[in-house]
């Protein structure tokens, strides 16, 4: 039981390493993250315009054997512009081995849905799912509940059938940082 503790642990310490230090510099990461989006899909331009709000989540790290867990923190934009940082957070239990990287976008479609977050009242529940993004392959865009996912593979391998949540957390900007942006 040690054993497979430790290397429990093993996978998934370099995610979180990975994303650990936010951007201090601007929002570089978010707005290629962004533009990744657009590239891989024209229909992401008119949620990025017409979406009350969202979270660009450049980096999320996830690894796994037996119990997993992915990391990750972004910015937050209200009507495109940037309010404040969220963190993502995530636990399995189930059939899963390996670590990848992707990038995460969650569109919220109206401001009650946005305000929901922004209370720290919002959690996925363990059916909720995000759209994988490929280069010219069809995608649901579609808002469930107010909220729609989408995540782009950046690297690794991860093999899973498991169950579980995602947790988000947000920490507006002070006055003073929303006056440099």
């Amino acid at each position: 039981m040690k054993i497979r503790l430790v290397i429990c642990l093993s996978m998934l310490l370099p995610p979180f390493f990975m994303t650990a230090q936010y951007d201090a510099k601007g929002l570089e990461k978010e707005e290629s993250t962004i533009q990744a989006f657009k590239r891989k899909n024209e229909k992401f331009d008119a949620y990025f315009n017409n979406a009350y709000g969202y979270i660009v989540f450049p980096t999320v790290g996830k690894g796994a054997s037996g119990i997993g867990g992915a990391f990750g923190r972004g910015t937050v934009y209200e009507k495109g512009k940037p309010i404040g940082k969220a963190k993502i957070t995530q636990i399995t239990i189930g059939l899963q081995f390996g670590g990848q990287s992707y990038s995460e976008v969650i569109f919220f479609e109206s401001k009650a849905d946005l305000a929901r977050f922004k209370e720290n009242k919002f959690e996925f529940a363990a059916q909720a799912s995000a759209v994988a993004i490929e280069k010219g392959a069809a995608a649901n865009f579609a808002y469930d509940d107010g909220v729609a996912v989408f995540t782009i593979t950046k690297g690794g391998l991860m093999y899973e059938a498991s169950i579980g949540g995602q947790k988000l957390k947000f920490k507006p900007y002070k006055k003073k940082r929303l006056n440099q942006l």
